[in-house]
């Protein structure tokens, strides 16, 4: 597969430090340092390709560790914390990823041979080892890149394909979950896009295991089991980092900023920004902002 990964990383070797576009639907790639306050985040549901480097995610009190020849799944949107590493040899991390479309993802389970749901239920996030197979779907993927005209008529076969091998994989479930409306999985993911849409908002636990059609101890269960959070844990790091990222981006001092996210105490969301990003705002902010003069 060495071979595989050497034609991936050429590929993506113009991938800035930052999410770079491809041209190609839902297909993004990112390579080098990246400020330590952009991989805090909530992250859309995705399948990453680590291709050079390692990178560490952090969701609730859950830690994955992704190394090269590793892909791992978000199924949900997630709230975490990244660390990106360069490869022992010295060269710059380096990823592609793809942007989950539940609707393609239901359309190609449709197409496929009926499987056995699953009973177990998981994280919504998870890693596994990369095949030969699924390599081979992202290099012609990326081989686009060179072919701009073919995009739109190849892109979807492509994109497809690349599913069709995370289904087959120890990740499918995730993938069939999702797409399926009668798993607990997709309930729960009904309640995360209302909470990441209305975070600023006060909720009622009641009214949101009733969006998921389950008990309010079900649901507990089952969003604690995906997220690695409770639901009011979940919301509170949604706000903390729409707070962080609007703080950063100028947008208003700490006091407007934590009205505007929904707190109603100042020094509450001082205390709790603390906590997650390990200093009150004002520092952060000058922290952050030295750092970015560094670099």
């Amino acid at each position: 597969m060495e071979r595989q990964l050497q034609e991936l990383r050429a590929l993506a070797s113009k991938a800035e430090n930052k999410r770079t576009e491809t041209g190609i639907p839902r297909i993004a790639m990112v390579q080098g340092e990246i400020p330590e306050h952009q991989l805090a985040a909530v992250y859309d549901p995705m399948v990453n390709l680590i291709l050079t480097g390692s990178k560490t995610m952090t969701v609730g009190d859950r830690t994955f560790h992704y190394d090269p020849a590793t892909y791992f799944v978000m199924s949900v949107d997630l709230p975490a914390i990244g660390s990106i590493h360069p490869a022992a040899t010295g060269e710059p991390y380096l990823a592609v990823s793809l942007t989950l479309d539940t609707t393609i993802v239901a359309a190609l389970i449709d197409d496929l041979p009926a499987q056995v749901r699953s009973t177990l239920f998981g994280s919504g996030f998870s890693v596994a080892p990369v095949n030969a197979e699924l390599l081979d779907a992202w290099i012609r993927m990326l081989r686009l890149m060179e072919r701009p005209d073919e995009i739109a008529v190849l892109s979807p076969a492509y994109e497809r394909e690349i599913l069709f091998r995370v289904l087959q994989g120890p990740l499918g479930w995730m993938l069939r979950d999702i797409a399926s409306p009668d798993t607990a999985l997709a309930r729960i993911r009904v309640a995360i896009e209302w909470i990441r849409q209305n975070f600023a908002q006060q909720i009622r636990v009641e009214t949101l295991a009733e969006m998921a059609a389950l008990s309010v101890s079900a649901f507990h269960r089952h969003f604690k089991a995906v997220t690695a959070l409770s639901p009011l844990q979940y919301q509170k790091r949604v706000r903390l980092l729409h707070a962080r990222s609007q703080l950063i981006g100028g947008q208003g001092s700490a006091t407007s900023i934590a009205f505007g996210v929904g707190y109603e105490s100042p020094n509450q969301f001082s205390r709790e920004y603390a906590r997650l990003f390990g200093l009150p705002p004002s520092r952060d902010l000058a922290k952050v902002t030295r750092n970015l003069n560094a670099a």
